[in-house]
C-alpha cells in the first residue's frame, strides 16, 4: 500500500444513492456542481462513466499529478481492466471505444510506449511552425468563405468552423490526396457520431494512404512515421495516425469553439489577446474533461479510499484544473501548469501545435469578420452532455456578410511565443457546412475534395 500525500480530513464513502453518473443532461448542464459534490468524498470518488461502467474519478490536482507522473504504479494498458476481462462491460458500451486497448502510444507502457511515442514526437517535430499557421489560415479562409456571404449574416460556429477546421488541417498534414481525405474525414466523423461501419471506413482509408506513401513518399506525417528509425509496422503507423487524428481534432474543436465564444463574450476584458482566451479555456473548460484511464499495478491508498489493482482510475482534467486548493495561488502558477494536456510520460506530444492551431483559428475568424459578435450570451450556451469532452453544442454568431477571396493570402507566421493547449480523447464531430445558394456550383466529392479544389482555384 502507498500513501502519496496527506489527505487527512477527507470524507470517505460513496454517494448516498449509488455512484454519480458522469453522463446525461444532469451532468452536462452543470458539471462544475457535480465535481464539487465529488470533492467532498476526497481526492477521488467512484462514478459511472457510462451505464454499468464504474471507474474511480480523480478530482484533486495534486492526486492527478501524482498518478500521471507515476508510470510504474499506474499503467495505461487497458488489457488489465478487471471488469472487462470478467465480461462485466456491455459489448455496446460507449466507454469501450474510449477505454478499450489499441496498439498505440496512448495505451502502451515502458519500452513499447517509449518506442511509439518517440516516432510520434520526432515526426511532429519536423512540421514547420509556419506551415501549421499557413494551413490553419488557409482552412479558416475556406470555411469562412462558405458561410460569410450568407444574406442573413448569421452562422453556427461549431458546425461551420470549429468542427471541420482541424480535420482539414490534419488531412493536409497527413498528406491525403482529395478522395482519401474525404474518406478519412467521413470515418473519423462517423466514429465520433456512432455511425455503423465508420471504423472500417477510417481503417481502410488510412491503410490505402500508407500503401500510397510506400509507393510515393512525401513531406508529410504519414511518411515520416513510416521511415522513422523505430521501424513501425504498417499497422502501428495506422494506429498512431488514428491517435493523432482522434486526439487532435476533437479537443481542438472544443478549444476553438470555447475560446472564440469567450473572446466574443461581453465579459471578456478589452485588449487581452486571443492567446489569453485559449489559456483560460484550457484552465476552466478543459477540452478533454475526464479521460486517461490508469490501472494500478497494486492496491493503492488514496485518501480514505483504496484504488484496487486492475480497476480503472480516470483523471478529471476539468475538476483538477478548477481544484479550489489552487485558487489561492493559481495566478502565480505558469500558464502551462494546467493539466489539459496531461502530464508525465503520456503528456500530449502535440501541445504546442495544438495551441497554435486554436489561437490562429480564432484570430483568423476575427480578422476575416472584424465585426463578428455572439447572438447568445456565453453563460447561456449549452454544453455537450458527455463525460469525455467539454464542448459547446452551438456558438451562434452574427456579422456583416462579405466575400472572402479564393485561397486568400495568409498572414505572416505568428512568433513562437504562444504555447499550451488540449490533449487526447474524443467527442462528437463535424456536421457539414452549406454554400450560399448564389455561389458557384459545388465541386464533386466530400469536404476535403472541395477544400482542395478551392485552394487550387478550381
Amino acid at each position: 500500500m502507498q500513501q502519496p500525500f496527506d489527505t487527512s480530513g477527507a470524507p470517505a464513502g460513496c454517494p448516498a444513492h449509488g455512484n454519480v453518473p458522469l453522463y446525461g443532461s444532469d451532468f452536462g448542464s452543470d458539471p462544475e456542481n457535480m465535481y464539487a459534490q465529488l470533492r467532498t468524498l476526497g481526492p477521488s470518488a467512484p462514478v459511472d462513466i457510462a451505464p454499468d461502467v464504474e471507474v474511480e474519478l480523480v478530482t484533486s490536482y495534486d492526486a492527478s499529478l501524482y498518478i500521471l507522473q507515476n508510470p510504474t504504479l499506474f499503467v495505461r494498458d487497458s488489457r488489465r481492466w478487471n471488469a472487462l476481462n470478467h465480461g462485466e462491460i456491455p459489448a455496446d458500451s460507449p466507454a469501450l471505444p474510449m477505454m478499450g486497448y489499441r496498439p498505440n502510444a496512448l495505451f502502451s507502457d515502458g519500452a513499447a510506449h517509449a518506442r511509439l511515442r518517440q516516432a510520434v514526437t520526432d515526426s511532429l517535430a519536423t512540421v514547420d511552425q509556419s506551415r501549421i499557421v499557413r494551413l490553419t489560415q488557409q482552412s479558416a479562409d475556406y470555411l469562412i468563405s462558405q458561410f460569410s456571404s450568407e444574406a442573413l449574416g448569421q452562422a453556427e460556429l461549431m458546425s461551420a468552423y470549429a468542427q471541420p477546421l482541424p480535420l482539414l488541417v490534419f488531412g493536409e498534414l497527413f498528406g491525403c490526396p482529395p478522395e482519401l481525405g474525404d474518406r478519412v474525414i467521413a470515418g473519423i466523423t462517423g466514429i465520433f457520431q456512432g455511425t455503423p461501419g465508420a471504423d472500417e471506413t477510417l481503417g481502410g482509408a488510412l491503410a490505402e494512404l500508407i500503401a500510397l506513401k510506400r509507393r510515393q513518399p512525401g513531406e508529410d506525417l504519414t511518411t515520416r512515421l513510416m521511415v522513422h528509425s523505430s521501424r513501425l509496422t504498417d499497422e502501428e503507423v495506422l494506429h498512431q495516425l488514428v491517435t493523432l487524428l482522434s486526439g487532435g481534432t476533437a479537443p481542438l474543436t472544443a478549444s476553438i469553439g470555447t475560446s472564440a465564444a469567450l473572446y466574443l463574450s461581453d465579459d471578456w476584458p478589452s485588449g487581452l489577446p486571443v492567446e489569453d482566451a485559449v489559456v483560460k479555456t484550457l484552465w476552466n473548460y478543459a477540452p478533454i474533461a475526464n479521460y486517461a484511464a490508469h490501472y494500478p499495478t497494486q492496491d493503492v491508498e488514496l485518501g480514505e479510499r483504496t484504488l484496487h489493482a486492475g480497476d480503472p482510475v480516470l483523471i478529471s482534467f476539468a475538476a483538477a484544473n478548477t481544484d479550489p486548493k489552487l485558487t489561492a495561488h493559481r495566478e502565480q502558477l505558469s500558464s502551462k501548469a494546467h493539466l489539459a494536456f496531461g502530464a508525465g510520460p503520456h503528456a500530449c506530444p502535440a501541445k504546442d501545435p495544438a495551441f497554435m492551431i486554436a489561437a490562429t483559428a480564432v484570430e483568423s475568424l476575427l480578422n476575416r469578420l472584424p465585426d463578428v459578435e455572439m447572438r447568445v450570451p456565453f453563460k447561456e450556451l449549452a454544453w455537450v452532455p458527455a463525460p469525455w469532452s467539454r464542448q459547446l453544442v452551438t456558438v451562434p454568431i452574427r456579422y456583416t456578410p462579405r466575400t472572402v477571396p479564393s485561397a486568400a493570402k495568409p498572414r505572416p507566421p505568428r512568433p513562437a511565443s504562444a504555447q499550451v493547449a488540449p490533449s487526447a480523447a474524443a467527442m462528437p464531430q463535424p456536421a457539414g457546412f452549406s454554400r450560399p445558394s448564389h455561389a458557384a456550383p459545388k465541386p464533386k466529392g466530400g469536404m476535403f475534395s472541395r477544400f482542395r479544389a478551392w485552394v487550387n482555384g478550381e
